[in-house]
């Protein structure tokens, strides 16, 4: 049976269609006979009872520049659509988690995915705390005397803001490193949240591993892997995809987390993995679908849907 479907996300003019995820959703639901409709974040508003938004028809087409039509601006109100897609990128601001927040109010009638209630409430940095057994030596703080001790225990370690995104404000500080404390002064000069600190784990050289859960289930991998001289594996920071396989362990992480994922309602989730460690829990925006498609040749984007379709009966 068709779904009427609304998008949330940012401009869709500016997408990488080769790369995008949410445009390999929109293209896989037009595909299954869906009925589209796109709004931004922005237009977003309670109003007297009522989620709605500005939003606008959409089909897609794969022509880049040409892969939007989109109808003409009206209101709607979201609770009359069968699924929300709640897909536009970090910073997971306290914009962000407004949008949740309303989002939220219409569970009772619409398939909000992901969960935003569970997306606010396991920010891909903190919902890995819940695995210890599964994670590599982890510190989060905003005191300077408490990072300090976590390098001197570990040496060559890892610091990044709590809740940043694509690989922006991630410092590597080797154990020779003398740049915490001006690194920390840095920090805390421009937010007020903590920071999140964690050994250096030399097997990122070899690439950081984005494992794809639908539904709880592992479907694939990409690896993703730095460019010379860069820590940094995030594919907005320079890395470059890579086919991979699901290793025992990577199956082991995966079994760990699945179930709480399915059970909060995590249809489209993204974990990283270096080595044998779990370091994020992407509920967010997760990203990776159409490279591992092009490696594999699954179709994630159906997998998802398949996913969807199964929850709303």
């Amino acid at each position: 049976m068709p779904l009427k479907v609304a998008i949330q996300m940012d401009p869709i003019g500016a997408v990488k269609i080769d790369a995008d995820s949410t445009f390999r959703l929109a293209e896989e639901a037009q595909a299954r006979g869906h009925e589209l409709t796109y709004y931004t974040p922005g237009t977003l508003v309670w109003d007297d009872g009522r989620v709605c938004a500005t939003g606008q028809s959409l089909k897609v087409r794969r022509v880049q520049g040409d892969h939007a039509d989109l109808g003409e601006a009206r209101r709607i109100d979201l609770s009359g659509f069968d699924v929300v897609w709640l897909r536009q990128d970090p910073p997971f601001d306290m914009g962000y988690i407004t949008t949740t927040h309303l989002l939220e109010r219409i569970r009772d009638t619409t398939l909000v995915v992901n969960d935003p209630f569970w997306v606010r409430n396991y920010p891909e940095k903190l919902l890995v705390l819940q695995f210890p057994e599964l994670i590599p030596p982890t510190l989060i703080a905003r005191d300077l005397a408490a990072l300090r001790a976590f390098k001197a225990e570990h040496g060559d370690m890892i610091l990044k803001p709590l809740y940043g995104n694509g690989g922006a404000g991630v410092f590597r500080l080797p154990e020779s490193d003398g740049n915490l404390a001006a690194l920390h002064e840095m920090f805390v000069g421009l937010s007020p949240e903590p920071l999140i600190a964690q050994k250096y784990l030399p097997s990122v050289s070899k690439g950081d591993k984005r494992i794809i859960l639908v539904d709880g289930e592992a479907v694939g991998a990409i690896n993703r892997v730095p460019q010379k001289g860069e820590t940094r594996s995030n594919m907005h920071a320079g890395g470059t995809a890579e086919k991979a396989e699901l290793t025992d362990r990577d199956r082991e992480i995966s079994a760990a987390i699945g179930p709480l994922l399915r059970e909060k309602g995590q249809v489209f989730v993204g974990i990283d993995v270096i080595g044998d460690y779990l370091t994020e829990i992407n509920l967010t925006s997760p990203t990776g679908i159409q490279e591992m498609e092009r490696f594999d040749g699954t179709n994630v984007a159906g997998l998802i849907w398949d996913a969807i379709e199964r929850r709303r009966g």
